[in-house]
């Protein structure tokens, strides 16, 4: 009630509906624009200009004034029941706005209820919902309804379109049935898409889980590192404590000895400077015969003293001999020790696999060691029978392959200014002379290498590496069951360079590629 109230309100009295674009007269009463301009407009010719409410005269055109009326209108029409999503009105209801409900396309006239009912007993026209945009609608060229679509041309199209127009003779569709098949299509690909969206969830909430995985993993490790160096630095001190304390109890003990055998040679030496004061004033004496009457038996004098220092206590030294072997004895438990701590902090040490060359999958112009454990290219053939694990490229496998388990070994790639280090499968094709078959550029192998560019390769695909200096020597570590395969620049401090991640189906062997002027070392 009280909104149709405020509807009253607001409808101008001249046109009798909704303000557009209220002004006011001096005497306060409101109207659209356009109507009190053409009522002042009618009054014109008689010379006089009267409120059309309240008859107040006016002896010159009045002035216009813009209310703020407007802002009033504009919420309230918003309230109104559809009016607020279209804000299309029935074409007929003109004292008053109405919602449409529907749009005749041949009309070209929005209806609401009232009129819509009205508009269907006297004709069969297309009712589509309320718009204003009707031109959209209907063919460009023949101007009538667009009823078609055609699939071939993916056009909206006219029965004229259809019967005699381009697209005569193609199989065509009402556009409800082109629309729901195309909304078919749409509900596929949005189950396609909801399915990925699910996959892409699901994926997050991995990549989550295994962020947070990973970052208590870093703790847990950090906390057991920390642990074993503390336990560490206590087993170094308390090494240090007894050595050193068996070096001060050895200071004291020479300290203790030795000085009482200071102070007694002290006493011999002032008896002797003593004695050597008398026997000089002996010396002094001028006459002969004073001389030889004075007693002195000076060769008791002497043997005494002689006595006195040969027989002395002699004194006691640091045994250094005893410290080294407290200090090898102690670094020997320190070892045992560590050993211990590791296994206590849950910390795994990687040990180094036994790598040897194969030299019968070593290609003609692959020199390799005596040991097996380096390979050098060479300009001279060395005439090797062929067999089925020989490369024809320049390459060499290691003797063992891996088919589970963690491995790790070294690669001195120092003399080799160009290098292809990596891993590969057992079914890797080894008759082939193109790069198709070399370490990292196929499905089958997994590469670190210096061609050109740093870089690791998996299916001859390239990513660029950085190292901050030359690459000396390379870490391997394989880990076959959750696989992983990670390269390392073993300098100071070491430095991770790339890891690989994959599904490995078949036993893996370490391989090498040799370029010319190449020579590569595994380390023991």
């Amino acid at each position: 009630m009280a909104s149709a109230d405020q509807r009253d309100e607001l409808n101008c009295s001249i046109c009798l509906s909704l303000y557009t674009d209220p002004v006011f007269l001096r005497c306060g009463h409101n109207f659209c624009r356009s109507c009190i301009v053409n009522v002042l407009d009618t009054q014109e010719a008689a010379g006089a200009y009267l409120c059309p409410d309240c008859r107040a005269e006016y002896p010159e055109r009045p002035v216009l004034e813009k209310n703020k009326l407007g802002n009033i209108v504009e919420p309230f029409l918003s309230t109104l029941p559809g009016m607020e999503e279209t804000r299309i009105f029935c074409t007929y209801c003109t004292k008053s706005p109405v919602p449409a409900v529907k749009s005749c396309l041949q009309c070209e006239l929005s209806l609401c209820g009232e009129h819509l009912e009205a508009h269907n007993k006297s004709v069969d026209h297309s009712l589509v919902e309320p718009t204003e945009s009707f031109k959209s609608r209907k063919c460009s060229k023949h101007n009538e309804v667009l009823k078609y679509y055609c699939p071939i041309d993916a056009a909206c199209i006219c029965v004229s379109c259809w019967v005699a127009g381009d697209h005569k003779g193609h199989d065509v569709d009402l556009l409800d049935v082109a629309s729901e098949k195309k909304k078919e299509k749409l509900r596929s690909d949005i189950d396609k898409l909801n399915s990925k969206k699910e996959e892409a969830g699901k994926r997050i909430q991995n990549l989550q889980d295994h962020g947070k995985e990973q970052q208590e993993k870093a703790a847990g490790l950090a906390k057991r590192v920390s642990g074993l160096f503390i336990d560490l630095r206590e087993k170094m001190d308390n090494l240090e404590k007894r050595i050193q304390d068996d070096i001060s109890t050895q200071k004291y003990q020479v300290s203790l000895t030795v000085l009482p055998l200071v102070l007694q040679m002290q006493l011999h030496k002032d008896e002797l400077t003593k004695t050597i004061n008398q026997l000089e004033g002996l010396c002094n004496i001028t006459d002969p015969l004073t001389l030889l009457h004075e007693n002195v038996n000076r060769g008791d004098i002497i043997d005494q003293s002689c006595d006195v220092i040969d027989n002395g206590i002699d004194p006691p030294f640091v045994d250094e001999d005893i410290v080294s072997q407290m200090l090898h004895k102690g670094l020997l438990d320190f070892i045992d020790a560590l050993t211990d701590l590791k296994i206590k902090r849950q910390i795994s040490v990687m040990k180094k696999s036994d790598i040897l060359l194969d030299k019968g999958t070593a290609h003609d112009n692959i020199i390799l060691s005596q040991d097996l454990r380096s390979a050098s290219y060479t300009v001279t053939s060395q005439d090797r029978p062929d067999g089925p694990k020989r490369f024809k490229s320049c390459q060499v496998f290691s003797t063992r392959s891996f088919s589970s388990g963690r491995h790790y070994w070294e690669v001195d790639v120092s003399k080799a200014e160009k290098w292809i280090i990596g891993v590969a499968g057992k079914s890797l094709e080894r008759k082939v002379v193109g790069n198709e078959s070399y370490v990292g550029y196929n499905d089958k192998s997994w590469g670190l290498s210096i061609n050109g560019a740093f870089g690791a390769r998996y299916n001859n695909i390239h990513t660029q590496l950085k190292s901050e200096s030359p690459v000396q020597v390379v870490g391997v570590y394989l880990n076959y069951d959750t696989g992983r395969l990670s390269f390392y620049q073993l300098c100071d401090p070491v430095r991770h360079l790339h890891t690989f991640t994959a599904t490995f189906t078949e036993p893996l062997y370490a391989a090498f590629y040799l370029f010319e002027d190449c020579t590569i070392g595994i380390m023991k």
